[in-house]
Protein backbone atom coordinates (compact mmCIF):
# COMPACT_ATOMS: atom_id res chain seq x y z
CA UNK A 1 0.00 0.00 0.00
CA UNK A 2 1.56 3.55 -1.07
CA UNK A 3 0.46 6.90 -0.66
CA UNK A 4 0.64 8.48 -3.88
CA UNK A 5 -1.00 11.98 -3.13
CA UNK A 6 -3.26 13.97 -1.01
CA UNK A 7 -6.15 15.98 -3.09
CA UNK A 8 -9.44 18.14 -1.57
CA UNK A 9 -12.53 15.80 -1.92
CA UNK A 10 -15.75 17.76 -1.52
CA UNK A 11 -14.75 20.04 0.94
CA UNK A 12 -12.69 17.81 2.84
CA UNK A 13 -9.24 16.87 2.52
CA UNK A 14 -8.28 13.40 2.42
CA UNK A 15 -5.32 11.06 0.97
CA UNK A 16 -6.27 8.90 -1.88
CA UNK A 17 -4.36 5.33 -1.56
CA UNK A 18 -3.22 3.15 -4.50
CA UNK A 19 -3.86 -0.66 -3.59
CA UNK A 20 -2.00 -3.21 -6.22
CA UNK A 21 -3.97 -6.36 -5.98
CA UNK A 22 -3.12 -8.94 -8.68
CA UNK A 23 -1.96 -6.43 -11.30
CA UNK A 24 -5.09 -4.01 -10.55
CA UNK A 25 -5.18 -0.66 -9.12
CA UNK A 26 -7.38 1.13 -7.08
CA UNK A 27 -8.51 4.63 -5.32
CA UNK A 28 -9.61 4.91 -1.97
CA UNK A 29 -10.21 7.91 -0.21
CA UNK A 30 -8.24 7.65 3.23
CA UNK A 31 -11.04 9.21 5.33
CA UNK A 32 -13.93 7.81 6.40
CA UNK A 33 -17.72 9.50 4.76
CA UNK A 34 -14.98 11.04 1.76
CA UNK A 35 -15.92 10.66 -1.80
CA UNK A 36 -12.60 10.13 -4.14
CA UNK A 37 -13.06 11.68 -7.22
CA UNK A 38 -12.67 8.89 -9.75
CA UNK A 39 -13.00 6.42 -7.81
CA UNK A 40 -15.80 3.49 -8.96
CA UNK A 41 -16.29 2.41 -5.29
CA UNK A 42 -18.98 4.28 -2.60
CA UNK A 43 -17.15 5.38 0.27
CA UNK A 44 -16.73 2.86 3.37
CA UNK A 45 -17.99 3.22 6.33
CA UNK A 46 -16.12 2.11 9.82
CA UNK A 47 -13.60 -0.03 7.84
CA UNK A 48 -16.61 -2.42 6.19
CA UNK A 49 -16.12 -3.22 2.59
CA UNK A 50 -18.70 -1.93 0.25
CA UNK A 51 -22.02 -4.24 -0.70
CA UNK A 52 -21.27 -7.76 -3.18
CA UNK A 53 -24.67 -8.26 -4.56
CA UNK A 54 -25.25 -7.45 -7.92
CA UNK A 55 -29.05 -6.40 -8.21
CA UNK A 56 -29.04 -3.01 -10.03
CA UNK A 57 -30.37 0.13 -8.36
CA UNK A 58 -32.12 2.66 -10.35
CA UNK A 59 -33.30 5.70 -8.78
CA UNK A 60 -32.69 9.39 -8.25
CA UNK A 61 -31.27 11.53 -5.63
CA UNK A 62 -33.34 15.26 -6.13
CA UNK A 63 -34.85 17.63 -3.87
CA UNK A 64 -35.34 21.73 -3.81
CA UNK A 65 -32.80 24.47 -3.06
CA UNK A 66 -34.71 27.53 -1.59
CA UNK A 67 -33.51 30.78 0.70
CA UNK A 68 -35.00 31.32 4.42
CA UNK A 69 -38.25 32.66 2.62
CA UNK A 70 -38.67 29.62 1.08
CA UNK A 71 -38.58 30.76 -2.44
CA UNK A 72 -36.71 28.75 -5.11
CA UNK A 73 -33.01 29.42 -5.70
CA UNK A 74 -31.66 29.74 -8.86
CA UNK A 75 -28.33 29.00 -10.36
CA UNK A 76 -27.08 26.71 -7.65
CA UNK A 77 -24.57 24.61 -8.56
CA UNK A 78 -25.28 20.92 -7.46
CA UNK A 79 -22.23 18.36 -7.37
CA UNK A 80 -23.05 15.10 -7.02
CA UNK A 81 -19.69 12.63 -5.86
CA UNK A 82 -19.55 8.92 -5.90
CA UNK A 83 -20.30 5.73 -7.00
CA UNK A 84 -21.62 8.22 -10.21
CA UNK A 85 -20.68 12.05 -10.72
CA UNK A 86 -22.41 14.81 -12.14
CA UNK A 87 -23.70 18.27 -11.96
CA UNK A 88 -26.96 20.31 -12.14
CA UNK A 89 -27.77 24.04 -12.17
CA UNK A 90 -31.04 24.89 -10.83
CA UNK A 91 -33.39 26.71 -12.79
CA UNK A 92 -36.76 29.32 -11.79
CA UNK A 93 -37.95 26.07 -9.85
CA UNK A 94 -34.74 26.07 -7.77
CA UNK A 95 -35.17 21.90 -8.13
CA UNK A 96 -32.49 19.36 -9.43
CA UNK A 97 -32.27 15.70 -10.26
CA UNK A 98 -29.75 13.06 -10.33
CA UNK A 99 -30.48 9.60 -12.01
CA UNK A 100 -28.93 6.51 -9.99
CA UNK A 101 -28.04 4.07 -12.34
CA UNK A 102 -25.75 1.31 -11.21
CA UNK A 103 -25.08 -2.66 -11.25
CA UNK A 104 -24.96 -2.69 -7.10
CA UNK A 105 -28.21 -2.75 -5.41
CA UNK A 106 -27.14 -0.07 -2.95
CA UNK A 107 -24.36 3.07 -3.12
CA UNK A 108 -22.85 6.14 -1.44
CA UNK A 109 -23.07 9.10 -2.66
CA UNK A 110 -22.26 13.31 -1.56
CA UNK A 111 -24.72 15.87 -2.63
CA UNK A 112 -23.22 19.66 -2.77
CA UNK A 113 -24.90 22.96 -3.40
CA UNK A 114 -23.06 26.46 -4.11
CA UNK A 115 -23.49 29.38 -5.40
CA UNK A 116 -21.67 33.07 -5.13
CA UNK A 117 -23.05 35.23 -2.14
CA UNK A 118 -25.06 31.50 -0.40
CA UNK A 119 -24.40 29.41 2.57
CA UNK A 120 -26.38 26.64 2.75
CA UNK A 121 -27.84 24.50 5.03
CA UNK A 122 -27.14 21.70 5.08
CA UNK A 123 -23.39 22.49 3.70
CA UNK A 124 -22.62 19.06 2.12
CA UNK A 125 -24.75 15.61 2.78
CA UNK A 126 -23.32 12.23 2.44
CA UNK A 127 -26.40 9.73 1.69
CA UNK A 128 -24.61 6.46 2.38
CA UNK A 129 -25.51 2.68 1.62
CA UNK A 130 -28.79 4.16 -0.28
CA UNK A 131 -30.97 1.63 -2.03
CA UNK A 132 -33.97 3.96 -3.39
CA UNK A 133 -35.20 7.36 -4.67
CA UNK A 134 -33.78 10.55 -2.02
CA UNK A 135 -35.05 13.89 -1.92
CA UNK A 136 -32.93 16.15 -0.11
CA UNK A 137 -33.44 19.74 0.46
CA UNK A 138 -31.18 22.55 0.95
CA UNK A 139 -31.35 26.43 2.06
CA UNK A 140 -29.46 29.51 1.65
CA UNK A 141 -28.95 32.19 3.27
CA UNK A 142 -26.72 35.09 2.66
CA UNK A 143 -28.01 39.08 1.45
CA UNK A 144 -26.77 38.29 -2.09
CA UNK A 145 -28.94 34.47 -1.49
CA UNK A 146 -32.72 35.30 -2.80
CA UNK A 147 -34.98 33.23 -4.19
CA UNK A 148 -37.68 33.72 -7.48
CA UNK A 149 -41.08 35.63 -5.38
CA UNK A 150 -43.74 32.92 -5.71
CA UNK A 151 -45.92 33.80 -8.98
CA UNK A 152 -49.25 35.35 -9.12
CA UNK A 153 -50.78 33.01 -11.77
CA UNK A 154 -53.26 35.21 -13.57
CA UNK A 155 -55.96 33.13 -15.40
CA UNK A 156 -55.92 33.42 -19.28
CA UNK A 157 -59.35 33.92 -20.31
CA UNK A 158 -60.33 32.55 -23.70
CA UNK A 159 -63.33 30.53 -25.32
CA UNK A 160 -62.12 26.81 -26.66
CA UNK A 161 -63.79 25.85 -29.50
CA UNK A 162 -63.53 21.92 -29.04
CA UNK A 163 -61.84 19.51 -31.27
CA UNK A 164 -61.60 20.53 -34.97
CA UNK A 165 -64.23 18.66 -36.94
CA UNK A 166 -63.91 17.17 -40.27
CA UNK A 167 -61.50 14.04 -41.34
CA UNK A 168 -59.18 12.89 -39.28
CA UNK A 169 -55.85 14.52 -39.65
CA UNK A 170 -53.57 11.90 -39.28
CA UNK A 171 -53.45 8.18 -39.03
CA UNK A 172 -51.88 7.67 -42.87
CA UNK A 173 -48.04 6.24 -43.33
CA UNK A 174 -45.62 8.35 -44.34
CA UNK A 175 -45.20 9.69 -47.60
CA UNK A 176 -42.31 8.43 -50.01
CA UNK A 177 -42.72 5.11 -48.13
CA UNK A 178 -40.57 1.79 -50.31
CA UNK A 179 -43.17 -0.87 -51.74
CA UNK A 180 -41.28 -3.23 -49.01
CA UNK A 181 -41.80 -0.64 -46.18
CA UNK A 182 -45.71 0.24 -46.63
CA UNK A 183 -46.32 -3.21 -46.73
CA UNK A 184 -44.63 -3.61 -43.48
CA UNK A 185 -46.61 -0.57 -42.39
CA UNK A 186 -49.49 -2.20 -43.25
CA UNK A 187 -49.34 -5.80 -41.80
CA UNK A 188 -47.88 -3.88 -38.65
CA UNK A 189 -51.05 -2.15 -38.40
CA UNK A 190 -53.27 -4.66 -38.17
CA UNK A 191 -51.09 -6.04 -35.19
CA UNK A 192 -52.02 -2.92 -33.73
CA UNK A 193 -55.43 -3.28 -34.16
CA UNK A 194 -55.80 -6.91 -33.16
CA UNK A 195 -57.65 -7.78 -30.07
CA UNK A 196 -55.83 -9.96 -27.52
CA UNK A 197 -57.61 -12.89 -25.64
CA UNK A 198 -56.04 -14.71 -22.91
CA UNK A 199 -55.44 -17.67 -25.15
CA UNK A 200 -56.00 -15.98 -28.58
CA UNK A 201 -59.28 -18.71 -29.41
CA UNK A 202 -60.52 -16.13 -32.24
CA UNK A 203 -64.22 -15.63 -29.69
CA UNK A 204 -65.07 -12.05 -30.83
CA UNK A 205 -62.68 -12.11 -33.09
CA UNK A 206 -60.07 -11.92 -30.30
CA UNK A 207 -57.49 -13.14 -32.71
CA UNK A 208 -54.58 -12.07 -29.94
CA UNK A 209 -52.96 -14.12 -27.49
CA UNK A 210 -51.66 -13.40 -23.94
CA UNK A 211 -54.22 -10.92 -22.34
CA UNK A 212 -53.60 -10.38 -18.41
CA UNK A 213 -53.15 -11.86 -15.57
CA UNK A 214 -53.50 -8.08 -15.13
CA UNK A 215 -54.61 -5.85 -17.82
CA UNK A 216 -55.74 -1.78 -18.99
CA UNK A 217 -56.90 -2.97 -22.73
CA UNK A 218 -56.73 -5.63 -24.78
CA UNK A 219 -55.61 -3.67 -27.80
CA UNK A 220 -53.10 -1.36 -28.59
CA UNK A 221 -56.00 0.53 -31.18
CA UNK A 222 -58.03 0.28 -28.02
CA UNK A 223 -56.60 3.45 -25.98
CA UNK A 224 -55.30 4.71 -29.08
CA UNK A 225 -57.78 5.59 -31.94
CA UNK A 226 -58.32 9.34 -31.61
CA UNK A 227 -58.79 10.60 -34.36
CA UNK A 228 -57.57 7.92 -36.02
CA UNK A 229 -55.90 4.40 -35.13
CA UNK A 230 -52.46 5.64 -33.44
CA UNK A 231 -53.52 8.01 -31.40
CA UNK A 232 -54.76 9.31 -27.92
CA UNK A 233 -57.93 7.82 -26.20
CA UNK A 234 -61.52 7.90 -27.49
CA UNK A 235 -64.48 9.51 -26.21
CA UNK A 236 -67.79 10.47 -26.48
CA UNK A 237 -67.19 14.26 -27.75
CA UNK A 238 -65.21 12.93 -30.96
CA UNK A 239 -66.30 14.36 -33.91
CA UNK A 240 -64.70 11.93 -35.83
CA UNK A 241 -65.81 8.89 -33.42
CA UNK A 242 -67.78 9.37 -30.47
CA UNK A 243 -67.84 6.40 -28.33
CA UNK A 244 -67.85 5.88 -24.50
CA UNK A 245 -64.73 4.88 -23.02
CA UNK A 246 -64.03 1.15 -23.79
CA UNK A 247 -62.71 0.38 -20.43
CA UNK A 248 -66.14 0.00 -19.43
CA UNK A 249 -67.23 -2.64 -21.84
CA UNK A 250 -63.89 -4.55 -20.97
CA UNK A 251 -64.28 -4.56 -17.25
CA UNK A 252 -66.92 -7.48 -17.57
CA UNK A 253 -65.96 -9.12 -20.94
CA UNK A 254 -66.51 -12.48 -21.41
CA UNK A 255 -67.33 -13.10 -17.68
CA UNK A 256 -64.84 -10.80 -16.63
CA UNK A 257 -65.60 -10.38 -12.53
CA UNK A 258 -64.27 -6.41 -12.34
CA UNK A 259 -65.90 -3.71 -10.63
CA UNK A 260 -65.27 -0.05 -12.41
CA UNK A 261 -62.99 2.11 -10.66
CA UNK A 262 -64.71 5.06 -9.52
CA UNK A 263 -62.50 7.46 -11.53
CA UNK A 264 -63.27 5.36 -14.89
CA UNK A 265 -66.54 6.64 -16.70
CA UNK A 266 -68.15 6.65 -19.88
CA UNK A 267 -67.19 10.14 -20.43
CA UNK A 268 -63.02 9.52 -18.90
CA UNK A 269 -60.63 9.07 -21.14
CA UNK A 270 -59.00 5.50 -21.19
CA UNK A 271 -56.65 5.72 -18.00
CA UNK A 272 -53.94 3.35 -16.16
CA UNK A 273 -53.56 4.33 -12.72
CA UNK A 274 -50.34 4.20 -10.34
CA UNK A 275 -49.98 4.11 -6.27
CA UNK A 276 -46.66 6.68 -5.64
CA UNK A 277 -46.31 5.56 -2.32
CA UNK A 278 -47.53 2.06 -1.82
CA UNK A 279 -46.38 0.62 -4.68
CA UNK A 280 -43.58 3.52 -5.44
CA UNK A 281 -45.06 5.26 -8.99
CA UNK A 282 -45.70 1.67 -10.83
CA UNK A 283 -48.54 0.69 -12.77
CA UNK A 284 -51.10 -0.90 -11.11
CA UNK A 285 -53.35 -3.07 -13.58
CA UNK A 286 -56.97 -1.95 -13.57
CA UNK A 287 -58.76 -5.52 -14.13
CA UNK A 288 -57.66 -9.15 -13.72
CA UNK A 289 -58.80 -12.25 -15.82
CA UNK A 290 -60.49 -13.79 -12.95
CA UNK A 291 -63.64 -15.21 -14.56
CA UNK A 292 -63.43 -15.08 -17.75
CA UNK A 293 -63.96 -17.86 -19.69
CA UNK A 294 -61.34 -18.14 -20.90
CA UNK A 295 -59.22 -18.04 -17.85
CA UNK A 296 -61.02 -21.07 -15.86
CA UNK A 297 -59.93 -21.38 -12.30
CA UNK A 298 -57.67 -17.58 -11.86
CA UNK A 299 -58.67 -15.74 -8.35
CA UNK A 300 -56.67 -13.24 -9.21
CA UNK A 301 -58.53 -10.25 -7.13
CA UNK A 302 -57.93 -6.30 -8.71
CA UNK A 303 -56.14 -3.71 -6.32
CA UNK A 304 -58.53 -2.04 -4.08
CA UNK A 305 -58.68 1.03 -5.35
CA UNK A 306 -61.03 2.87 -3.77
CA UNK A 307 -58.71 2.38 -0.32
CA UNK A 308 -56.20 4.08 -2.56
CA UNK A 309 -58.61 7.39 -3.73
CA UNK A 310 -59.61 7.75 -0.53
CA UNK A 311 -55.49 8.17 0.90
CA UNK A 312 -54.65 10.06 -2.15
CA UNK A 313 -51.89 7.93 -2.98
CA UNK A 314 -52.86 8.01 -6.69
CA UNK A 315 -52.24 9.10 -9.61
CA UNK A 316 -53.37 8.40 -13.39
CA UNK A 317 -52.00 8.22 -16.92
CA UNK A 318 -53.46 8.78 -20.26
CA UNK A 319 -52.37 7.39 -23.54
CA UNK A 320 -50.16 9.51 -25.74
CA UNK A 321 -50.62 9.86 -29.31
CA UNK A 322 -48.21 7.84 -31.33
CA UNK A 323 -48.34 10.21 -34.65
CA UNK A 324 -44.76 11.06 -36.05
CA UNK A 325 -42.98 9.09 -33.54
CA UNK A 326 -40.41 7.53 -36.00
CA UNK A 327 -39.32 11.47 -36.58
CA UNK A 328 -38.69 11.88 -32.65
CA UNK A 329 -37.14 8.78 -32.71
CA UNK A 330 -34.24 9.67 -35.11
CA UNK A 331 -33.43 13.09 -33.66
CA UNK A 332 -30.06 12.94 -33.03
CA UNK A 333 -28.99 13.89 -29.64
CA UNK A 334 -26.38 16.47 -30.18
CA UNK A 335 -29.02 18.20 -31.64
CA UNK A 336 -31.66 18.03 -29.25
CA UNK A 337 -28.95 19.26 -26.81
CA UNK A 338 -28.21 22.04 -29.17
CA UNK A 339 -32.10 23.08 -28.96
CA UNK A 340 -31.73 23.58 -25.56
CA UNK A 341 -29.26 26.39 -25.60
CA UNK A 342 -31.12 28.31 -27.70
CA UNK A 343 -32.11 32.03 -26.75
CA UNK A 344 -35.58 31.90 -24.88
CA UNK A 345 -38.70 34.43 -24.34
CA UNK A 346 -38.01 33.45 -20.72
CA UNK A 347 -35.76 31.67 -18.14
CA UNK A 348 -36.65 27.61 -18.70
CA UNK A 349 -34.28 24.57 -17.06
CA UNK A 350 -35.46 21.89 -19.63
CA UNK A 351 -33.25 18.94 -19.72
CA UNK A 352 -32.99 16.19 -21.88
CA UNK A 353 -34.21 12.53 -19.94
CA UNK A 354 -31.19 10.20 -20.46
CA UNK A 355 -30.66 5.98 -20.05
CA UNK A 356 -28.91 4.63 -17.42
CA UNK A 357 -27.28 2.43 -19.41
CA UNK A 358 -25.74 4.03 -22.71
CA UNK A 359 -26.72 7.78 -21.36
CA UNK A 360 -27.90 8.47 -24.71
CA UNK A 361 -31.26 10.69 -24.69
CA UNK A 362 -34.52 8.86 -24.33
CA UNK A 363 -38.21 10.42 -25.95
CA UNK A 364 -41.27 8.59 -25.37
CA UNK A 365 -43.72 8.54 -22.55
CA UNK A 366 -45.09 11.07 -20.35
CA UNK A 367 -41.61 11.90 -18.85
CA UNK A 368 -39.37 10.90 -21.99
CA UNK A 369 -38.89 7.46 -19.69
CA UNK A 370 -38.49 5.12 -22.59
CA UNK A 371 -35.60 4.78 -25.22
CA UNK A 372 -36.61 3.76 -28.27
CA UNK A 373 -39.99 3.00 -30.23
CA UNK A 374 -39.22 -0.69 -29.54
CA UNK A 375 -39.03 -0.81 -25.56
CA UNK A 376 -42.20 1.52 -25.36
CA UNK A 377 -43.89 -0.80 -27.30
CA UNK A 378 -42.71 -3.90 -25.25
CA UNK A 379 -43.33 -2.22 -22.08
CA UNK A 380 -46.64 -0.82 -22.91
CA UNK A 381 -47.93 -4.39 -24.69
CA UNK A 382 -46.79 -5.86 -21.11
CA UNK A 383 -48.44 -3.68 -18.77
CA UNK A 384 -51.53 -2.06 -20.21
CA UNK A 385 -52.33 -5.60 -22.26
CA UNK A 386 -50.18 -7.91 -19.97
CA UNK A 387 -48.91 -9.96 -22.36
CA UNK A 388 -44.63 -10.64 -22.14
CA UNK A 389 -42.96 -10.32 -25.05
CA UNK A 390 -38.84 -10.48 -26.10
CA UNK A 391 -38.60 -6.97 -24.65
CA UNK A 392 -40.03 -8.16 -21.12
CA UNK A 393 -40.35 -11.18 -20.66
CA UNK A 394 -41.70 -12.16 -17.46
CA UNK A 395 -45.58 -11.85 -16.56
CA UNK A 396 -46.76 -9.56 -14.51
CA UNK A 397 -48.60 -11.04 -11.67
CA UNK A 398 -48.22 -14.41 -12.30
CA UNK A 399 -49.88 -15.69 -9.13
CA UNK A 400 -50.69 -19.94 -9.48
CA UNK A 401 -53.83 -20.49 -11.02
CA UNK A 402 -53.56 -17.70 -13.65
CA UNK A 403 -50.91 -18.19 -16.16
CA UNK A 404 -52.21 -19.78 -19.36
CA UNK A 405 -49.66 -19.45 -21.52
CA UNK A 406 -45.46 -20.48 -21.97
CA UNK A 407 -43.54 -16.83 -22.14
CA UNK A 408 -42.80 -14.69 -24.06
CA UNK A 409 -46.07 -14.68 -24.99
CA UNK A 410 -45.24 -12.98 -28.11
CA UNK A 411 -42.09 -13.57 -30.18
CA UNK A 412 -40.72 -14.15 -33.23
CA UNK A 413 -42.90 -16.42 -35.26
CA UNK A 414 -39.65 -18.36 -37.22
CA UNK A 415 -40.60 -21.59 -35.65
CA UNK A 416 -44.28 -21.06 -36.89
CA UNK A 417 -44.14 -19.74 -40.64
CA UNK A 418 -41.59 -21.47 -42.89
CA UNK A 419 -40.91 -18.41 -44.73
CA UNK A 420 -43.44 -15.08 -45.12
CA UNK A 421 -42.82 -11.03 -45.56
CA UNK A 422 -41.64 -9.03 -42.25
CA UNK A 423 -45.14 -8.85 -41.00
CA UNK A 424 -45.63 -12.45 -40.90
CA UNK A 425 -42.52 -13.39 -39.43
CA UNK A 426 -41.62 -10.91 -36.73
CA UNK A 427 -43.24 -10.66 -33.28
CA UNK A 428 -45.68 -8.02 -32.35
CA UNK A 429 -43.67 -5.66 -30.38
CA UNK A 430 -41.39 -5.32 -33.73
CA UNK A 431 -44.74 -4.59 -35.55
CA UNK A 432 -45.91 -2.22 -33.01
CA UNK A 433 -42.56 -0.43 -33.26
CA UNK A 434 -42.70 -0.31 -37.31
CA UNK A 435 -46.38 0.81 -37.16
CA UNK A 436 -45.36 3.99 -34.96
CA UNK A 437 -41.73 5.11 -36.95
CA UNK A 438 -43.96 4.45 -40.43
CA UNK A 439 -46.69 6.79 -38.88
CA UNK A 440 -47.16 10.36 -40.48
CA UNK A 441 -47.26 13.32 -38.20
CA UNK A 442 -51.22 14.68 -37.76
CA UNK A 443 -51.88 17.03 -40.61
CA UNK A 444 -52.62 21.01 -39.41
CA UNK A 445 -56.16 22.60 -40.06
CA UNK A 446 -56.78 25.56 -42.05
CA UNK A 447 -54.56 28.46 -42.26
CA UNK A 448 -56.76 31.25 -41.46
CA UNK A 449 -55.56 34.83 -40.73
CA UNK A 450 -56.59 33.90 -36.72
CA UNK A 451 -54.21 31.16 -36.90
CA UNK A 452 -51.57 32.84 -38.34
CA UNK A 453 -51.89 35.72 -36.11
CA UNK A 454 -52.47 32.80 -33.35
CA UNK A 455 -49.04 31.57 -33.97
CA UNK A 456 -47.56 34.92 -33.40
CA UNK A 457 -48.75 35.23 -30.49
CA UNK A 458 -47.50 31.44 -29.21
CA UNK A 459 -43.72 32.60 -30.06
CA UNK A 460 -43.86 36.07 -28.28
CA UNK A 461 -45.53 34.75 -24.94
CA UNK A 462 -42.83 32.56 -24.35
CA UNK A 463 -44.57 28.81 -25.28
CA UNK A 464 -42.01 28.21 -28.21
CA UNK A 465 -39.55 27.66 -25.17
CA UNK A 466 -40.37 24.17 -24.53
CA UNK A 467 -42.95 23.44 -27.40
CA UNK A 468 -40.19 23.75 -30.16
CA UNK A 469 -41.81 24.48 -33.24
CA UNK A 470 -39.49 22.69 -35.98
CA UNK A 471 -36.66 19.89 -35.45
CA UNK A 472 -34.99 18.37 -37.84
CA UNK A 473 -34.08 14.69 -37.94
CA UNK A 474 -30.50 13.17 -38.28
CA UNK A 475 -29.47 10.58 -41.32
CA UNK A 476 -31.53 7.31 -41.93
CA UNK A 477 -31.53 4.58 -44.22
CA UNK A 478 -35.53 4.87 -44.54
CA UNK A 479 -36.06 8.23 -46.84
CA UNK A 480 -39.00 9.66 -45.05
CA UNK A 481 -36.81 9.97 -41.65
CA UNK A 482 -33.73 10.79 -43.41
CA UNK A 483 -32.74 14.70 -42.78
CA UNK A 484 -36.40 15.62 -42.23
CA UNK A 485 -37.40 19.03 -40.93
CA UNK A 486 -40.89 18.53 -38.72
CA UNK A 487 -42.90 20.75 -36.69
CA UNK A 488 -43.78 18.60 -33.66
CA UNK A 489 -44.04 21.88 -31.27
CA UNK A 490 -41.75 20.16 -28.27
CA UNK A 491 -38.53 19.95 -27.39
CA UNK A 492 -38.68 16.22 -25.94
CA UNK A 493 -37.00 17.93 -23.09
CA UNK A 494 -38.66 17.42 -19.69
CA UNK A 495 -39.47 20.37 -17.40
CA UNK A 496 -40.36 21.55 -13.65
CA UNK A 497 -44.21 21.85 -14.02
CA UNK A 498 -45.01 22.83 -9.95
CA UNK A 499 -48.15 21.65 -8.77
CA UNK A 500 -48.53 19.44 -11.91
CA UNK A 501 -46.37 17.01 -10.24
CA UNK A 502 -47.06 13.04 -9.82
CA UNK A 503 -45.18 11.58 -7.63
CA UNK A 504 -43.59 9.53 -9.84
CA UNK A 505 -39.98 9.75 -10.95
CA UNK A 506 -39.07 8.00 -14.13
CA UNK A 507 -35.66 8.12 -15.38
CA UNK A 508 -33.70 11.07 -14.76
CA UNK A 509 -37.20 13.10 -14.42
CA UNK A 510 -38.20 14.06 -11.06
CA UNK A 511 -41.60 13.60 -9.82
CA UNK A 512 -42.63 17.14 -11.16
CA UNK A 513 -40.98 17.00 -14.11
CA UNK A 514 -42.50 15.89 -17.37
CA UNK A 515 -41.88 15.77 -21.42
CA UNK A 516 -43.03 18.24 -23.08
CA UNK A 517 -45.86 17.05 -24.65
CA UNK A 518 -45.93 17.26 -28.58
CA UNK A 519 -48.90 19.61 -29.60
CA UNK A 520 -48.75 18.19 -33.00
CA UNK A 521 -52.13 16.89 -33.86
CA UNK A 522 -53.82 18.51 -30.36
CA UNK A 523 -56.76 19.98 -32.45
CA UNK A 524 -58.30 16.77 -32.55
CA UNK A 525 -57.44 15.66 -28.66
CA UNK A 526 -60.45 15.38 -26.51
CA UNK A 527 -58.32 15.08 -23.21
CA UNK A 528 -55.51 17.31 -22.00
CA UNK A 529 -52.10 16.93 -19.22
CA UNK A 530 -51.14 14.09 -18.46
CA UNK A 531 -53.99 12.55 -16.43
CA UNK A 532 -56.55 13.54 -18.84
CA UNK A 533 -58.41 16.04 -15.64
CA UNK A 534 -59.59 18.49 -18.30
CA UNK A 535 -60.74 18.37 -22.28
CA UNK A 536 -60.74 22.11 -22.18
CA UNK A 537 -57.94 23.37 -23.50
CA UNK A 538 -57.68 26.65 -21.81
CA UNK A 539 -58.01 24.74 -18.41
CA UNK A 540 -54.99 22.94 -19.55
CA UNK A 541 -52.99 26.19 -20.21
CA UNK A 542 -54.19 27.52 -17.01
CA UNK A 543 -52.73 24.68 -15.15
CA UNK A 544 -49.23 25.35 -16.52
CA UNK A 545 -49.26 28.30 -13.75
CA UNK A 546 -48.65 27.12 -9.94
CA UNK A 547 -45.77 27.81 -7.69
CA UNK A 548 -42.39 26.25 -9.17
CA UNK A 549 -43.45 25.52 -12.82
CA UNK A 550 -41.51 26.56 -15.30
CA UNK A 551 -44.43 27.93 -17.50
CA UNK A 552 -45.69 30.61 -15.12
CA UNK A 553 -43.99 33.31 -16.75
CA UNK A 554 -45.34 32.51 -20.03
CA UNK A 555 -48.91 31.73 -18.69
CA UNK A 556 -48.74 35.21 -17.43
CA UNK A 557 -47.83 36.93 -20.20
CA UNK A 558 -50.47 35.34 -22.37
CA UNK A 559 -53.01 36.66 -19.61
CA UNK A 560 -51.70 39.88 -20.02
CA UNK A 561 -52.08 40.09 -24.04
CA UNK A 562 -55.73 41.33 -25.42
CA UNK A 563 -58.85 39.13 -25.68
CA UNK A 564 -58.11 38.89 -29.65
CA UNK A 565 -54.39 37.67 -28.85
CA UNK A 566 -55.40 34.99 -26.36
CA UNK A 567 -58.46 33.03 -28.54
CA UNK A 568 -56.03 33.67 -31.63
CA UNK A 569 -53.91 31.76 -30.14
CA UNK A 570 -56.24 29.01 -28.59
CA UNK A 571 -57.47 28.96 -32.45
CA UNK A 572 -54.11 28.43 -33.30
CA UNK A 573 -54.18 25.60 -31.37
CA UNK A 574 -56.90 23.74 -32.41
CA UNK A 575 -55.46 24.19 -35.40
CA UNK A 576 -52.93 22.38 -35.17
Amino acid sequence: MTTINTSWVGIRKVPLLLIARGGLAFLMAGAVGAIAIGCDRPPIESGEDVQTTREALVATISGTIRDTQGRPLTNVTVQLNGRTMATRTTGTAGTYSFPLNIPEATGSWSVMPTRSGCSFTPDVVNLNNINGSRVQNFTGSGTNCVGVAAPQCVAVAATDPGPRAGIAGAGDPLPGLAAQELALFVGAKEAFEEVDSVSGDGVNDEEGKGLGPTFNGNSCKMCHQQPATGGTSPGLQSPQNPIPNPQIALATLRGALNAIPSFISATTPTREARFPIAAGGGVAGLFTIRGRDDAPGCTLAQPNFAAQVASGDIIFRIPTPTFGTGLMENMPDLALAANLTTTHVFPVSGRLNTSGNDGTVTKFGWKAQNKSLMIFAGEAYNVEQGVSNENFTNERSAVAGCVFNGSPEDHTNNHEVDSGTPAEVSGDTVLFAAFMRFLAPPSPGDGSAATTAGRAVFMAVGCGDCHTPSLTTGPSPFAPLNNVTFEPFSDIAVHNMGALADGVPQGGAASDEFRSAPLWGVGQRLFFLHDGRTSNIVTAINSHCSTNSEANASVNALAARSATDRQNLVTFLRSL
